[in-house]
């Protein structure tokens, strides 16, 4: 601090010297350097001499390949004959089983529609004999009716695509489907196209009676009897006993009547003869959209062939040919030879796809005249 009598003097006192820096703290002493480890030193090979070599690794001896187990002996093939018959047989003791009050042998049902599974499944002679059966002398019409109708519900249910279990559950259905017939009078059934009244409120309640009896039974399968209780069901509500319409009514209960509807044109009740299957067939067609879904009535024109390969038909045109092949979409349109004209057997046969040829179609066999 400069104090005035400093001033005054003419003099001031020096500042104060600064401190001399601390001196630097000593280097640390240099550490030695790591020296790398040197390597080991290599190891000699082994010598080798003229006499002797280093064995070597032998490839290993390839392994054949194992052979596969030879496959089971296929089951020789059950006979359509015995599975339809008994079918029929078991049907027939259905009007026992319905004077008293123990259910049917649910098992013994289902064994057999499994085996009419398995045979459809394995081909279509099962098929083939129920849809051509005619009534044997003597038997009972509606377990004849209804086994028909099992084999061909089974067939359509497969053709659209269900699996086992459900195929299973459409032919119990399809066998149950007409036991409230056997309640009718004796006779009623042979004269149905000629029904009184009386007689045909009678015979709108035979799926009601059948559905009520299932249900006091128990059936295996928990929708059985409301299957029955649909099958006369139709699409537009034309059905009974319920006048249902389209999605109201199961799917199983539309196949079982569809296959109902057609074995009843081609085997009736009554004494008129039944119609032939293109017959039958073209009559469903026409009516298809009214009764029946169309998924189903293709599924039915997949399985029904109206016109197989090898079929003598007469066109439109006059024109009588031989059906070569079938069209899968169009079931009534296939390919035809034709063989013969208006003036006579042709020089050259023509082939006519029905389904490309709008104008061209086929009025019948040519055996439809005969009839």
């Amino acid at each position: 601090m400069v104090r005035m009598s400093d001033l005054a003097r003419g003099r001031a006192s020096a500042p104060p010297a600064p401190k001399p820096a601390a001196p630097p703290p000593p280097a640390p002493a240099d550490r030695p350097a790591v020296q790398p480890e040197a390597p080991p030193p290599p190891v000699p090979a082994p010598r080798r001499t003229a006499s002797y070599e280093w064995p070597r690794a032998e490839a290993p001896a390839p392994v054949p390949p194992a052979l596969p187990a030879p496959p089971p002996p296929a089951a020789a093939a059950e006979p359509p004959e015995r599975i339809l018959e008994d079918l029929r047989n078991f049907l027939e003791r259905m009007p026992d089983v319905l004077k008293g009050g123990e259910p049917p042998a649910w098992g013994a049902l289902q064994r057999i529609v499994e085996r009419v599974v398995r045979s459809l499944e394995a081909g279509g002679d099962l098929f083939w004999l129920a849809g051509g059966a005619s009534l044997p002398e003597g038997r009972d019409y509606v377990a004849f009716h209804l086994s028909r109708v099992t084999v061909l519900a089974v067939r359509i249910g497969m053709t659209a695509g269900y699996e086992r279990e459900r195929l299973i559950e459409v032919g119990a259905a399809a066998a149950m489907s007409g036991i409230g017939l056997w309640h009718l009078p004796p006779g009623l059934l042979r004269r149905l196209d000629a029904l009184s009244a009386a007689e045909q409120t009678q015979y709108h309640t035979h799926p009601r009676v059948a559905a009520d009896r299932l249900r006091r039974w128990g059936p295996p399968f928990e929708k059985l009897a409301q299957t029955v209780l649909q099958y006369e069901e139709r699409e537009q509500g034309q059905g009974f006993p319920q006048g249902l319409q389209g999605a109201a009514i199961r799917m199983e209960a539309k196949i079982v009547g569809l296959a109902d509807t057609y074995m009843t044109m081609t085997a009736p009740p009554s004494l008129h003869p039944g119609l032939r299957p293109y017959e039958a067939v073209r009559e469903i067609v026409r009516s298809k959209h009214e009764a029946f879904p169309s998924v189903l009535v293709k599924a039915l024109l997949s399985d029904v062939t109206v016109f197989p390969p090898g079929t003598r038909v007469r066109l439109n045109t006059g024109e009588i040919g031989s059906v070569v092949a079938v069209n899968r979409n169009h079931p009534l349109r296939p390919r035809v030879q034709i063989l013969s004209g208006k003036t006579g057997p042709l020089a050259t046969p023509k082939i006519a796809d029905l389904s490309e040829a709008p104008f061209l179609y086929i009025t019948g066999p040519v055996t439809e005249t005969a009839r």
